[in-house]
């Protein structure tokens, strides 16, 4: 795929649709579902050094829940999707870094009492 084909690929791919998802509506509740998209693209063009040329690229897209508008009543209310994995993430993180560092906090508080 030459690099501005892949560049209006692209393009294509990232529109509101990839955002906001069909709204659905049950019992006077009207819901439309929300996601973040994001990517990237890259590529370029050389050649070696018996004067062949070439081109190539690369694209990459993700998408996660983000949340829901809640139409109720002439009432819109946001709702955002929680991320459990994500949440789990951060709070291991966090128990690995206090679990490195306290060894660390311990000798200083000791060197300290000691002066």
């Amino acid at each position: 795929m030459k690099y501005h084909e892949l560049i209006n690929t692209t393009l294509d791919s990232v529109t509101v649709k990839r955002v906001y998802g069909d709204p659905y509506a049950s019992d006077g509740v009207t819901i439309i579902p929300a996601a973040v998209v994001s990517g990237g693209v890259g590529g370029g063009t050389g050649h070696d050094q018996q004067g062949r040329e070439g081109e190539g690229g690369g694209l990459g897209l993700n998408a996660r829940p983000a949340g829901a508008y809640v139409i109720r009543n002439g009432d819109i209310t946001w709702r955002p999707a929680y991320d459990l994995n994500r949440v789990v993430t951060a709070v291991g993180m966090i128990a690995i870094i206090y679990l490195v560092n306290r060894p660390r906090v311990a000798r200083a508080q000791a060197a300290q009492r000691l002066r």
